[in-house]
């Protein structure tokens, strides 16, 4: 996405962007237009910039309603103590008409909040969950590998975001370490009591659209009480009338949040991640990171998002020309070194 934000920034003419990336938004907007109960509100400044401006407007109008409420309890009070005064009905009179023409202030409209509490697993006795052994991997045999000579280690405490240009096989390592795919050279090894599950680009298309998710998940899982299959989805956030409506009902945002519930039932000890953000609006994003951070076991992502992968990964492993290698240095080190190869200086 580097270069899109350059090339962007670069053009002279306006342009109007949908993106559900914060941190390109920052890199690229110099306007934000939030659309809320049909009305469409125009900010200046970038996405930061925008929440700060929300904040600040929610902050005065509270602090305006608490005023209004005290004048008019005030008043209200005057009203209460004359009324029955022959000498200051009028007044009181007067008040209550007063009372009348205030509009009341309507308290802020908050985005609906949204929550990921992802199950924690239990301990295995092993450090070492899954490691690949010199493994390359090539759809041709004929043909060079999409990369070769991978050594890597997954241990139950790693937070792990894969990196690298379109196309040269991120997606494929995830599914030699899921085992979806056998490695053409080397081994991938498992512990024999780990639970992996796997969230890919298109885990949504793979739902049963005509179900609700509570009978896909009880078609699933037919043995487990339907309290325990809710109480697991309202963790999710499909709550409600939600986990009772067929799922090509849902939006888009929603059908993820079942997938997401799906690979996260069995409490793994890993999840690999694949574009995890796709059809997130900011605020479930924003959710999903902190129920990832709060999350006990391990996780490894392939993502775009340059605030997910800053707040939720500790290591960064690029897949490049063949060779996949643990980067040394953060995210913005990284983003340098392609700006660098990007433009040749």
């Amino acid at each position: 996405m580097l270069w899109l934000e350059d090339y962007l920034n670069n053009w002279k003419k306006t342009v109007i962007i949908v993106s559900h990336a914060r941190d390109f938004l920052d890199a690229v907007v110099t306007d934000i237009v939030h659309m809320q109960n049909k009305k469409l509100t125009r900010y200046k400044g970038d996405y930061t910039n925008f929440e700060e401006r929300r904040a600040l407007e929610a902050e005065q109008r509270e602090k305006a309603i608490e005023n209004q409420e005290k004048q008019l309890a005030h008043m209200q009070s005057f009203v209460d103590r004359f009324r029955a005064s022959a000498a200051r009905a009028s007044m009181a009179q007067s008040r209550l008409k007063a009372m009348a023409k205030i509009e009341r202030l309507a308290p802020s409209v908050v985005d609906p909040s949204i929550s990921f509490n992802f199950p924690d697993p239990e301990p295995i006795g092993t450090t070492n969950l899954i490691q690949l052994i010199d493994v390359s991997f090539g759809y041709d045999p004929e043909g060079p590998p999409l990369f070769k000579n991978v050594d890597m280690t997954i241990t139950a405490n790693s937070r792990i975001c894969l990196v690298g240009p379109n196309g040269v096989g991120k997606s494929t390592l995830l599914k030699v370490i899921f085992s979806e795919l056998p490695p053409t050279r080397g081994f991938v090894t498992r512990h024999n009591t780990v639970r992996v599950e796997r969230f890919t680009q298109h885990h949504v298309d793979q739902l049963n659209m005509k179900k609700s998710p509570l009978e896909m998940f009880r078609t699933e899982w037919p043995s487990d009480p339907p309290q325990k299959i809710r109480s697991h989805l309202g963790s999710m956030g499909i709550a409600g009338k939600l986990a009772l409506q067929p799922i090509y009902t849902l939006s888009g945002g929603q059908k993820s949040r079942v997938a997401l519930a799906k690979v996260t039932y069995t409490n793994p000890h890993l999840l690999l991640l694949d574009e995890p953000t796709n059809h997130l609006d900011l605020d479930t994003v924003q959710a999903l990171i902190r129920g990832l951070a709060n999350f006990s076991g391990a996780v490894f992502v392939i993502s775009h998002d340059e605030h997910m992968i800053t707040a939720v990964c500790d290591e960064l492993w690029v897949v490049e020309d063949g060779r996949v290698f643990s980067f040394n240095g953060d995210f913005e080190d990284y983003k340098k070194i392609v700006r660098k190869k990007l433009h040749g200086k």
